[in-house]
């Protein structure tokens, strides 16, 4: 495919020039990943739903793509923004070319930009809305830009959950047993594929339903453990999942129910406003596989990945700030002091990213575990 000369123009008038692979126009809110690898697993991820990714590493797509390092099904973001795209791939397990993936899947792809310039901007200006397209009259630019709708003002689960239940079954070749024998149900706001392999490693048995579910439709499994999981867009329109978790935590409260709680990114979001919290918007969010975390209860610190652009603000006298990170020293998880309900902010699953933190999910089983007592 020939790529044709374009634009990237954001709200606040700022442009750069590169060659267009795919659509001739695409818009969303602009973001940067600070992730050296793992753009397949990025461009898969549903929490990049409704937006432009831009990669600050400057060489993308050296080692091609796969099958098996995906998130989920197909890619999410509206688009991708490269410096350089490597036209040649070496990896042992690699199907094909990134482009060539890009374009089965109908996503635009914007190399030759001068990323470094962009990441600079979106730091000072915090994350924009833009768009791509081929034109490049500015009369055209300047008011299609006044078009673009705030990601805000989206509403995005509906897109990315699944559209009934089922039971997740791995797809790793001589997975060991699980370490224990639960059953979790994990509310898909936009899960990863990594989430569920993680817990289908530690637990026994792993259903996901939709985010609209109701909580007698989740208890119906008779789950040990909830998990609410990652997902695109601002949280305070995830009104649906929150009435179910205040649900959740009265019949925690009543004692009428015994189970572990879980919310990981969007979850912990979405748990912290169920818990009498708020959440605000970040400059120019998170996104990476660098970000050190301090676990303020272990006094250790660890490198995770993480991909959000929201952060909970809580002020409970049951409820405890587990994890700060410490580039901006935001809440990076919660623990209530009485019920079984935990949450972290980063991705303990990686995918792509540092394994540290994996024992996030052993924990959980410790918490199940104590609530069956």
């Amino acid at each position: 495919m020939k790529p044709k000369p374009a634009t990237l123009f954001l709200e606040d008038g700022f442009s750069l020039k590169g060659l267009l692979y795919g659509a001739e126009e695409v818009e969303g809110e602009v973001v940067f990943n600070t992730a050296m690898t793992g753009y397949q697993e990025i461009l898969t991820d549903p929490s990049y739903k409704g937006q432009i990714v831009c990669m600050s590493y400057p060489l993308i797509g050296n080692y091609g793509v796969n099958k098996k390092d995906v998130e989920s099904p197909r890619v999410w973001a509206e688009a991708m923004v490269v410096k350089e795209l490597s036209r040649v791939y070496s990896a042992t397990k690699a199907e094909g070319a990134l482009i060539e993936y890009l374009v089965s899947q109908n996503v635009p792809l914007l190399e030759g930009v001068d990323t470094r310039a962009l990441v600079r901007h979106l730091r000072l200006a915090g994350a924009l809305s833009g768009f791509i397209s081929t034109r490049t009259d500015s009369d055209y630019l300047n008011q299609r830009i006044k078009k673009v709708v705030p990601i805000a003002e989206k509403d995005l689960l509906p897109e990315v959950t699944c559209k009934k239940p089922y039971v997740f079954k791995s797809d790793e070749e001589n997975a060991p047993a699980p370490l224990s024998h639960f059953k979790v149900v994990v509310v898909d706001c936009g899960v990863k594929k990594s989430i569920l392999l993680q817990l289908a490693r530690t637990m026994g048995e792993v259903a996901v339903v939709p985010c609209a579910s109701s909580l007698e439709q989740i208890l119906s499994f008779s789950p040990d453990g909830i998990v609410f999981s990652n997902g695109p867009g601002d949280p305070v329109r995830c009104t649906q999942v929150v009435a179910t978790m205040k649900d959740l935590v009265s019949r925690l409260q009543n004692k009428t129910l015994k189970v572990a709680v879980l919310g990981i990114c969007l979850g912990h979001q979405l748990l912290g406003i169920a818990l009498g919290g708020s959440t605000r918007k970040l400059k120019f969010g998170h996104h990476g596989g660098n970000h050190p975390v301090k676990d303020l209860s272990r006094n250790r610190i660890f490198i995770t990945a993480q991909n959000h652009n929201y952060i909970v603000a809580i002020d409970h006298p049951d409820v405890e700030q587990t994890y700060i990170n410490l580039y901006d020293k935001t809440h990076e998880g919660l623990r209530h002091k009485r019920l079984p309900i935990s949450s972290v902010q980063f991705h303990p699953e990686a995918g792509p990213g540092p394994e540290d933190v994996y024992f996030i999910f052993e924990d959980f089983v410790k918490m199940i575990e104590k609530t069956k007592k």
